[in-house]
């Protein structure tokens, strides 16, 4: 009796007939008849012909005996309960098979989407090559001899049946209960289309019967599936074999997927697994399985409907499973599983990657919602629907983060880390879905649940793990490695608070600690059994073992450092690197001693000291324990990495030491690793017992030093009393460094005592003070050393390290800076995107930037030209719309965009934009009304943090506010100006505004700006630029053409004649009238403007606003002239977008991991489909 019947009241008629007690007199009133002549009456006749009837269609045993009108209403009653739990169960079967059919269509059409966009991307393939790896129409049958023909029931509609693909459980013990369908006001958030209907018929259907009529019962039938020529799959039936549950057996070639789709299917049907026995022949690819089977109720599967359902499911799941399925590589790595019959156990559990269809990624993405987030399916909000998002993504980034991994140590190739102290990464949740591939499947996905992609994107927070430029390129960097599919990790700090969350209130800088963790970091990987110990203070001691002098360090203070990983994916591969990022926590969590003595405060100050290591980057180091905490920061994080990375090698290649330099290659980004050349020098040392030649020979041979600077004073130096006693064993060893490399200089120059000091690691300060010259350090110890623009190369030769540059002329090369198009311009421009790769008729650039230089040849196609302006506008559009949302000021997306957007420092001259704005304001405000009428209206924005102790730097940006509030509130200028200072600039901002901009300002003083990387994301989106010659604006001119850009001022070679010049220079009127109106408090806050206009007046003026002022003026005439003359302004913005193809990170990693790593890509391989 199925479920439903199990419902019914038990039945009044519980006996035979023929054993029914004689009617009751008083029961037959309503005829009022004798109990002696009421047989004898037609109408108890007619009711004991209806009693016969219904007996005899309920299968009871007919006879006549005594019944009452009871016992007929209950049989009316019965019988009309059976027909209506037939009527449901076919609406049912009816319902589950139209879910079942709907869902594998959205399945099919997903992958025939999928399928027209790879046909799309790969045009040169041929015919054969679209359709290799299908899986092909199959043809079930079930054999029965004629007799059983004969006797097999009308089919019925076949219940639900998809291949949704889950887990095989070995030994399935619970039967799978079907969850209740809620129809409460929660149901809001349900979009129709969703999975809800396959689980509300999950079970339901004619293999929820129980045996009756036609059974099979005693059979042994056989259902047999045969897969076409090369992948011959049978599954065959069978009844005899086991007493208590059908046996089917699963045999010929293995394919990826095909067990776990099996156990799926039988679980819709409502049948249980109770065992399942697989046997695989890894060596030829065959799979002998057999899994034994009942129905959810119990018993064996028996009717030939039953067979019926289960040959159409088959059919269903071998024709209409979504795909393509993506088989994962098997790896054969001995450390990995020695039992090779449990690893290939393990393999086929997952032997292939998660699929992305629409419905699976809806299925993943709920079941983090319940599972995960443990909140109700039913209804959860935007922000949970982004953390079950990227919980989604994430499954899939680990997927191929442990394959990469597993790879790269089977492979055993040489790796680098990058060791940074800034990853300034952004938000993730697009630049995964982009490079993986799967943004529009998401896009849909999310849409049918009622989410919109966009909205959901904006939930998550930028991770404040940097600060500018440095950091963003390290992020970069890595993204470039990973499509590269370079064996590479980054290293790094995992900051509570980061730099820090900028506010303005009333025109002023306020920093504000930016709780970026607050709600989790979904994308992150906390690895808490990989863990250091991090060592700080206390003292060295020298003791004797086996005839050779030891060192040990008796820390005084000690934390441990935690590992959280964070996958990184490639474009267009399936490798995926990792950065692990560090954070600190106390090396015992709680003093309980102290606590019980009644010392509560210092029973957490261990724990609170520790976890302020990691919470905020570039500590204000203006004190000396802001310095302590800075030192202390770079030494954690190195001293972790240094530790996992000689472990990991160790683990690879024990006691071979030699091989060291072959397999890891260190680069340092900046200044701020250096720390790393001691610590390595003590692990080598100290902990595992080399000598000092081989150690120093190791460290020579795996450190490479990239310098980010040119000015002398951002050299980093430490107090050698602070390096004391907070790190005694690294000061000894510095002191061993400096005196060995002292010796080697005075080999090649002789008791030449001036150079000697120059360059000498540890400095003589002017009051008997000495300072660890970090830099020194990184260049003595590294094998390369390298700038990061050809001028920067260069000054950095002929200044700062001149003399290293003449003893070691070999060790400095130039590596231009670049940034990854993929972000800065596929992802963020989409667009854009779309124009360039219809241009060029395929959207290769993306992964190969030169091509871009196609663009060229149409420059001066006005179709072109125009798609180009609307791109454009669109994009000025969205940003106008942001700032609006964040600052309250409207601006016209019809007027010219002119941002500068950076670091706020003086040397990058935010002051010389800002006192230009002021002479085009009181230039408008003296205009005639026709004279207004040919102006062009101009949007001016700017945006940027200034470092806390940098007093400076927010008097300047307080100024740029109190112009912007006069600017924006004269009604008599309107449009044609506004200023808008864009806060709290990070990465998600940059997204928007670099789109939209038309004309960027890279205006720093020439010579002081190292590289920049944001003037080449501005290139690529097809901004104009107005600059100096400094940095990369040089190359930039080189490649996109001098005469698309607007350069002006000093040259880098005349920079030192014009400063010693200044007292005497003539300054232009203009400059002075700007000036002036600042001063006389025009502005408003004329005192506190005071030291900003002395400095570039009476103190000097150090980098030469005065003397570059008219040139910036004439360039900004230029602007205006050519903005008015859409064709030519448009060329220019192609030209220039045509010419960024050597500015891509992709060029930048080639040439460090063939020039100065010397690592070759290692690409996880695919198997054949």
């Amino acid at each position: 009796m199925d479920k439903l019947a199990e419902k019914l009241p038990p039945p009044a008629l519980n006996r035979p007939p023929t054993q029914q007690r004689a009617p009751d007199p008083g029961r037959f009133r309503s005829i009022d008849m004798q109990p002696e002549s009421a047989q004898q009456d037609p109408s108890y006749q007619r009711m004991m012909q209806e009693i016969e009837a219904l007996q005899h269609r309920q299968g009871w045993l007919a006879g006549r005996g005594a019944f009452d009108k009871e016992d007929l209403l209950y049989l009316r009653d019965r019988e009309e309960q059976q027909r209506m739990t037939e009527q449901e169960q076919r609406d049912g079967e009816a319902a589950a098979y139209a879910a079942a059919r709907a869902r594998i269509e959205r399945e099919q059409e997903a992958a025939a989407r999928a399928a027209l966009r790879q046909q799309q991307t790969k045009q040169q393939q041929s015919k054969s090559s679209h359709t290799k790896g299908l899986v092909p129409v199959l043809k079930v049958k079930a054999h029965h001899s004629k007799e059983q023909q004969q006797q097999q029931p009308q089919q019925q509609p076949p219940p639900a049946g998809h291949p949704a693909q889950s887990g095989l459980a070995q030994e399935h013990k619970e039967p799978d209960h079907k969850r209740p369908r809620l129809t409460g006001s929660a149901d809001a958030h349900v979009a129709a289309g969703s999975a809800e209907p396959a689980v509300q018929s999950a079970g339901t259907g004619s293999l929820g019967q129980r045996a009756g009529t036609g059974s099979l019962r005693a059979r042994g039938e056989r259902l047999v599936t045969r897969v076409a020529e090369a992948q011959d799959v049978t599954i065959e039936l069978n009844n005899e074999e086991d007493p208590e549950s059908t046996v089917l057996y699963l045999s010929g070639a293995n394919r990826p997927g095909l067990l776990t789709a099996l156990s799926a299917a039988l679980r819709d049907l409502g049948l249980e697994v109770s065992k399942a026995i697989v046997e695989t022949d890894a060596q030829n690819n065959k799979i002998a399985d057999k899994f034994f089977v009942t129905r959810r109720e119990g018993g064996k599967v028996l009717q030939d409907e039953e067979v019926s359902n289960i040959k159409r499911v088959l059919e269903v799941l071998l024709r209409g499973r979504s795909g393509p399925v993506t088989p994962r590589p098997k790896f054969t790595t001995v450390s990995i599983q020695q039992d090779e019959n449990k690893r290939e156990l393990l393999y086929t559990l997952m032997d292939t990657y998660r699929k992305n269809d629409v419905l699976s990624i809806q299925e993943s993405i709920v079941n983090h919602v319940e599972y995960t987030l443990a909140r109700t399916r039913h209804q959860f909000d935007d922000f949970e629907c982004y953390q079950a998002a990227a919980f989604s993504l994430r499954d899939r980034l680990i997927e191929m983060w442990n394959d990469t991994q597993t790879y790269f140590k089977e492979q055993d190739p040489k790796r680098v880390y990058y060791l940074s102290m800034e990853f300034l990464m952004g938000r993730s949740l697009l630049n995964t879905l982009y490079n993986l591939g799967i943004k529009d499947q998401y896009m849909e996905a999310l849409s049918e649940l009622g989410y919109d992609l966009e909205t959901i994107a904006e939930q998550e927070r930028d991770a404040a793990l940097g600060n500018g430029g440095l950091g963003r390129l390290a992020a970069c960097f890595l993204d470039s490695m990973a499509t590269l599919n370079l064996p590479a990790w980054g290293y790094g700090i995992r900051y509570s608070y980061g730099m820090f969350r900028q506010s303005i209130v009333n025109g002023f800088q306020h920093e504000q600690p930016d709780y970026w963790l607050t709600f989790g970091n979904p994308w992150e990987i906390e690895r808490l059994i990989v863990s250091y110990p991090i060592k700080f203070y206390g003292h060295v001691s020298v003791h004797q073992e086996e005839g050779r002098q030891v060192f040990r360090w008796n820390a005084g203070e000690q934390v441990t450092a935690v590992a959280y990983d964070n996958p990184i994916p490639g474009f267009k591969t399936r490798n995926c690197i990792n950065l692990r990022l560090w954070a600190a926590k106390p090396s015992r969590e709680f003093d309980l001693e102290a606590f019980n003595t009644g010392d509560y405060v210092q029973a957490i100050l261990g724990k609170q000291r520790a976890e302020t290591l990691s919470s905020v980057l570039y500590p204000d180091d203006r004190t000396y324990e802001g310095k302590e905490l800075r030192l202390k920061q770079q030494h954690f994080f190195v001293s972790a990495t240094l530790q996992d990375v000689i472990r990991r090698y160790k683990e690879s290649h024990p006691g071979n030491w030699d091989l060291l330099p072959e397999r890891v290659a260190f680069q340092l980004n900046d200044t701020h690793p250096t720390i790393a050349v001691p610590e390595l020098m003590r692990i080598l040392m100290d902990e595992n017992k080399l000598g000092w030649t081989l150690s120093w020979q190791i460290c020579c041979k795996v450190f490479a030093f990239t310098n980010h600077t040119v000015l002398p004073e951002a050299l980093e130096k430490w107090p050698v009393s602070l390096m004391e006693k907070l790190l005694p064993r690294h000061m000894q060893i510095v002191y061993d460094i400096n005196w060995r490399f002292l010796q080697t200089v005075r080999a090649k120059y002789g008791d030449d005592w001036e150079r000697i000091s120059r360059m000498s690691i540890i400095e003589d300060g002017a009051h008997g003070d000495k300072f660890v010259r970090m830099a020194y350090l990184a260049v003595a110890a590294s094998h390369t050393v390298n700038g990061v623009a050809a001028i920067h190369s260069d000054i950095i030769k002929n200044t700062i390290f001149k003399d290293f540059a003449d003893l070691f002329p070999g060790k400095f090369q130039n590596k231009t800076n670049g940034v990854t198009q993929r972000r800065w311009l596929a992802f963020c421009n989409p667009p854009l995107r779309r124009l360039i790769t219809e241009r060029l008729g395929s959207d290769e650039w993306i992964t190969d930037l030169d091509q871009l230089k196609g663009l060229r040849a149409h420059a001066d196609d006005p179709a072109l030209q125009q798609a180009w302006r609307t791109v454009k506008q669109q994009a000025k559009q969205r940003a106008a719309a942001k700032i609006h949302a964040l600052t309250g000021v409207k601006v016209s997306p019809n007027a010219l965009f002119d941002i500068q957007i950076k670091r706020i420092h003086e040397y990058k001259r935010q002051l010389l934009n800002v006192l230009g704005i002021i002479h085009r304001y009181d230039a408008i405000k003296k205009m005639s009304a026709e004279q207004r009428s040919k102006l062009v209206p101009r949007v001016c924005i700017i945006g940027g943090k200034a470092a806390p102790g940098y007093e400076m730097a927010k008097r300047i940006i307080k100024l740029i506010c109190a112009v912007g509030e006069k600017i924006n509130n004269d009604a008599d200028v309107g449009d044609l100006l506004k200023l808008v200072f864009y806060p709290d600039y990070n990465v998600s901002g940059a997204e928007i505004l670099i789109p939209a901009s038309e004309l960027s300002q890279h205006i720093s003083t020439a010579g002081t700006e190292a590289s920049g990387t944001s003037n080449m994301k501005f290139q690529m989106n097809g901004c104009l630029i107005i600059g100096t010659l400094d940095g990369a604006n040089i190359e930039i001119a080189e490649e996109g053409g001098t005469d698309n850009m607007f350069i002006f001022g000093a040259k880098t070679e005349e920079v030192a004649r014009l400063r010693a010049e200044r007292k005497t220079l003539v300054v232009d009127p203009r400059f002075t009238h700007v000036v002036e109106m600042v001063r006389s408090g025009y502005f408003g806050w004329e005192d506190y403007f005071g030291p900003i206009m002395d400095a570039i007046t009476t103190g000097g003026d150090y980098y030469l606003v005065a003397n570059d002022f008219p040139g910036y003026l004439e360039a900004q005439a230029k602007v205006d002239e050519l903005y008015k003359k859409p064709e030519v302004w448009d060329r220019m913005s192609i030209m220039m977008t045509a010419g960024s193809g050597k500015f891509s990170t992709d060029r930048t990693i080639h040439e460090y991991a063939t020039e100065i790593w010397n690592v070759t890509p290692c690409v996880v391989p695919q198997p054949e489909n």
